[in-house]
């Protein structure tokens, strides 16, 4: 059965393809959320883009017909425009709302669902407390769910086998009794004596290199989630690795280890990009003086606390190699677009704060020869209108899992400290 699905103006923005997402169903976009998208679209940042690329959507769609009466959209669904006149108003403007755009938006919701009995009219947004207002007078309410992964079945990224005695450096699938559901390709396996990842290829498993007495820039792997996400990070053939876990499990060191050995030891990369989600995402740091690297400082202060560690007793600082330019760049992501970043080892850290859209940005600035690795805590997240199961780093690790250019490491033992782990865990 059709139902009326409301747009509210953070969906569009955080998903601007989101009105073909609704299968059959019409989407309503009302008046007010159209001039939220206008004062949107000339600021300087990811917002202004997604509002940019709204007003395109909607102005090739209008080209096929009527919005106000609606427009048959490819997927089979109904986009109209709701525009109110004081003839429209079945009711009131009740009064326990307000006069903010978000009030009125509900109060479009409110009256489509007063007009039209016989359709199920349901208001979507990304605001948790406009979706409790919409409940509490009697409009149901939902979250954009299309780009949602329930973390319950994210994939850890390695199998472990501890009752397999294998000494082989190869062996196939049938070898290894697995359930089939659990195999993806670059998927790591762990036996009683030796590790192995799957060559999805061949379909067979090879023994990896990397072991526990493995040491690059002054670390090894301390636990087998390490000991593969460092055998992901080194391996030039898998160019987007995803790791995932909680503060302290490592995931940030490894990354920086991996990149700067690979960049400026083997010289795999002719350079190292890092940078992080300034949030909110695109805030201009043009406030901030100094040159970009002194700007994004304060934002990167965990990357250059990691490259202390890293370079400790070998008389180096990190500020000696990130005034070199042609080895080690700082990047603002909200400049990343437009570009084209070929034969580069790039680190985006607290990937967790990017919607699915940004962090598609992100991976379609990508190069030739270029490895990009994205590390969060899914649990840990700044952006008001993302959570643990709709962020762009757990949603790009759950669609590549197919991919055979790709690797993600669920990392859930802290290493940090006890108290470190122990605060993650239970506060």
């Amino acid at each position: 059965m059709k139902k009326n699905y409301v747009l509210d103006t953070n969906v569009l923005i955080h998903d601007p393809e989101s009105i073909y997402k609704f299968e059959d169903n019409n989407v309503i976009i009302p008046f007010p959320v159209l001039e939220e998208i206008d004062g949107l679209k000339n600021r300087n940042d990811k917002v202004a883009k997604s509002a940019r690329e709204v007003n395109r959507i909607l102005d090739n769609i209008r080209k096929e017909g009527n919005l106000q009466k609606g427009i048959k959209l490819k997927n089979g669904g109904i986009l109209k425009i709701l525009a109110l006149t004081s003839k429209d108003l079945k009711a009131s403007i009740p009064d326990f709302l307000g006069n903010s755009k978000d009030d009125f938006i509900i109060y479009y919701a409110l009256n489509l669902k007063n007009s039209i009995k016989d359709i199920e009219t349901i208001f979507v947004s990304k605001d948790l407390n406009l979706r409790i207002k919409s409940e509490s007078i009697g409009i149901k309410s939902e979250d954009y769910l299309n780009d949602k992964i329930d973390m319950k079945f994210m994939y850890d990224g390695y199998i472990s086998k501890k009752d397999l005695d294998l000494n082989s450096d190869t062996f196939n699938l049938s070898q290894a009794s697995l359930n089939k559901d659990e195999i993806y390709p670059n998927i790591y396996l762990e036996t009683q004596n030796n590790n192995y990842k799957l060559n999805a290829e061949k379909s067979n498993f090879e023994k990896i290199n990397i072991t526990f007495n493995t040491e690059i820039l002054n670390i090894k792997p301390r636990n087998i989630e390490q000991l593969f996400a460092l055998d992901a990070l080194l391996d030039d053939s898998i160019p987007f690795v995803t790791l995932i876990g909680m503060a302290g499990t490592g995931k940030t060191l490894l990354a920086l280890a991996a990149g700067i050995f690979m960049t400026l030891e083997l010289k795999k990369y002719s350079k190292l990009l890092i940078s992080k989600p300034v949030i909110p995402m695109g805030k201009d740091i043009g406030y901030l003086p100094g040159s970009i690297e002194e700007k994004m400082k304060p934002w990167l202060q965990p990357i250059y606390d990691n490259m202390d560690y890293l370079f400790s007793g070998k008389g180096k600082s990190p500020e000696e190699y990130l005034t070199k330019k042609q080895l080690i760049e700082i990047e603002v992501l909200s400049y990343i677009r437009g570009r084209s970043i070929p034969n580069q080892y790039i680190i985006i850290d607290e990937a967790q704060n990017l919607t699915p859209a940004e962090v598609k940005t992100i991976l379609t600035r990508v190069g030739e020869n270029t490895k990009i690795v994205l590390t969060g805590d899914p649990y840990q997240i700044d952006n008001p209108y993302l959570d643990e199961s709709s962020n762009g780093l757990v949603y790009a690790a759950s669609k590549f899992k197919y991919i055979d250019i790709s690797s993600n490491i669920i990392m859930k033992k802290g290493e940090r400290s006890k108290l470190a782990s122990y605060s993650a865990k239970i506060l």
